[in-house]
């Protein structure tokens, strides 16, 4: 199997469909949720919502340069989200989530094993590699926080 490819996989089982590292992914963790759950806050934790915004605001910028355009993405606003204030607006956010994903990854899939090794934007950012390696990271990082308010979110419910 060629290099992207693998590499495409893995950034599919963090977010759409894997078991491998985790045992759990994010459409695992999110899709049985309410808008109320995504935005329930746990002391001084990010809500869930909140956390799924901030890493589709990488893939999506990151994506926007696999798709030729610039990388104008900046850190300061990764948690600047529009507020949830119903399902629906829930389902339009995970949903956006999961189109970026499945984009992303065929992108990844099918890109050139040399351009692996290109210049990603700009040289202080490495390659191309290592910036998806990166997502893939931190998707995982962030899956971490969200399967565990998930749990808080929920006994909390229990408590009443």
């Amino acid at each position: 199997m060629k290099q992207a490819k693998q590499i495409s996989n893995r950034f599919r089982e963090v977010i759409l469909n894997g078991k491998w590292v985790s045992y759990t992914n994010y459409k695992d963790q999110l899709l049985n949720l309410t808008w109320k759950q995504a935005n329930k806050k746990i002391e001084s934790l990010n809500t869930i919502s909140d956390l799924v915004f901030h890493i589709n605001y990488y893939i999506a910028g990151v994506l926007n340069v696999f798709e030729g355009g610039p990388l104008d993405i900046r850190d300061k606003y990764s948690f600047n989200s529009t507020p949830i204030k119903s399902q629906n607006d829930w389902e339009e956010l995970i949903n956006t989530l999961w189109n970026n994903a499945e984009k992303f990854a065929n992108l990844i899939e099918s890109m050139p094993e040399k351009k692996l090794d290109e210049i990603f934007v700009d040289k202080k950012y490495g390659n191309y590699q290592r910036n998806i390696n990166g997502i893939i990271e931190h998707s995982y990082y962030h899956l971490g926080q969200i399967t565990l308010i998930k749990k808080m979110v929920l006994e909390s419910e229990k408590q009443g």
